[in-house]
């Protein structure tokens, strides 16, 4: 009975399966589905098991009805009462067989096993029930695609996916990767970067989310991953194992440190990743709107880690306080604007990379002690446990000690003024 136009059913089969990734096998399961679905809303009793088989180069359809081989431990009769606690379902003559009655077909057969008889065949299915197996087969076509999109970009999760902009709506991006459709939440973007429609796209391959919507594949370019795998496609000491990255903190669009560890004593972590004349941080750097990168070296040694992480600043010495988990670093006068950072940036991503609460004191100078110290109220944030979106680091700073900040500025301002420039008017100093 060949009721479809097999030519064109089968070139669609083959289509979906080279173009989607969907299986012949999952569609024409979908089709048979649908098929059933339409006869038993057509021509079906209440409480009917109808199973169809589909065969796509003949075009044949089978409908057979199925019943489950039950006993009076499963069902009740309807001139039975219901017991207390009873659990049994009512007994259904479209639904059901008693095993006795089952076991003269089939001898071996057991309970909840199923039994199927023939159905006539029909080939008029209305309006109505043609409608009803469209939605099926869509259905089922949908629901293949969903997973071969969530096993195919599943197996990617933490890798970098290259897309196109394809729309905006409420501050996230759409982006076509394609097979599907990806998005990038405002929160996973980089501050101050604007897309265009068409543009090409870099991020990395967050999650795969499954709602009732459908399924989402999220992005970031503000997770700290995207930065190692970006360092990863640039370094071939990292690809190959030999450069390891202990630690890595963000605040997108602006600064991020890295600590990193060569495994090869001949190798320099830091030079790798900087590469001949920084080519390769440049690259990166680039990629991510001009964001500044500081690569330190990691080490096992706290105080080193922590006079490393505070770097583009010269430290003069680190003093640890394990029970408080802290670490006092000596600086000069004209490296204490440098070690802090504008808005404190510098020292707070240094906490973060080590874990350490830091504070900076300076040498001949104004020293910063522990209750006027600007981090001191937010000591579980410096430890690390802070979100990197949330902190703006405008907060860990009072007016005071911005204040002592300018004023050191301006006394270095001063003290690199030529002689020249310090000589005074006789009739100024009269």
């Amino acid at each position: 009975m060949a009721l479809l136009d097999l030519k064109a059913l089968n070139a669609a089969l083959d289509e979906l399966q080279a173009e989607r990734g969907i299986s012949r096998e999952s569609v024409i399961d979908a089709i048979a589905t649908a098929l059933a679905a339409a006869y038993r809303r057509e021509y079906g009793k209440k409480g009917q098991i109808i199973r169809a088989s589909f065969n796509p180069e003949t075009g044949d359809i089978e409908f057979r009805q199925a019943k489950i081989v039950v006993d009076e431990t499963l069902v009740r009769k309807d001139n039975e009462e219901a017991r207390e606690n009873d659990e049994r379902s009512r007994f259904n003559p479209e639904q059901h067989i008693m095993i006795e009655d089952a076991r003269r077909m089939k001898k071996d057969v057991q309970l909840d096993e199923e039994i199927s008889f023939p159905l006539e065949m029909r080939e008029d299915f209305g309006r109505i029930a043609a409608q009803a197996a469209k939605q099926v087969v869509m259905q089922k076509v949908r629901e293949a695609e969903r997973t071969s999109i969530i096993r195919e970009y599943g197996e990617r999760e933490g890798e970098i996916v290259t897309g196109h902009v394809q729309r905006f709506e409420r501050g996230n991006l759409f982006i076509d990767l394609g097979r599907a459709t990806a998005i990038l939440p405002y929160e996973e973007q980089i501050p101050g970067e604007r897309y265009r429609q068409g543009e090409r796209v870099r991020a990395l391959l967050l999650r795969v989310d499954e709602g009732v919507r459908g399924t989402f594949i999220v992005l970031s370019r503000s997770h700290p991953k995207f930065l190692v795998k970006l360092f990863e496609a640039e370094v071939p000491e990292m690809a190959n194992g030999i450069v390891e990255v202990k630690a890595v903190v963000r605040e997108p669009g602006s600064r991020a440190k890295i600590a990193v560890h060569s495994t090869d004593e001949h190798v320099d972590p830091v030079g790798a990743l900087v590469g001949q004349r920084g080519v390769r941080v440049a690259v990166v750097t680039s990629e991510l709107g001009g964001e500044k990168i500081d690569v330190v070296e990691w080490s096992e040694d706290p105080s080193e880690f922590v006079k490393e992480a505070l770097k583009p600043a010269h430290i003069l010495s680190i003093e640890l306080y394990h029970d408080e988990n802290r670490a006092v670093a000596q600086v000069t006068d004209d490296q204490q604007s440098l070690a802090i950072g504008r808005g404190g940036q510098n020292v707070r991503l240094a906490a973060r990379l080590t874990g350490w609460k830091i504070d900076i004191r300076s040498i001949g100078g104004d020293n910063l002690t522990d209750e006027e110290s600007p981090f001191e109220t937010t000591k579980e944030e410096i430890a690390g446990d802070d979100s990197e979106s949330d902190d703006t680091g405008t907060a860990n700073l009072d007016p005071i000690n911005q204040d002592r900040d300018i004023a050191s500025e301006i006394v270095e301002e001063q003290q690199e003024e030529t002689p020249e420039d310090q000589e005074t008017d006789p009739i100024d100093a009269a």
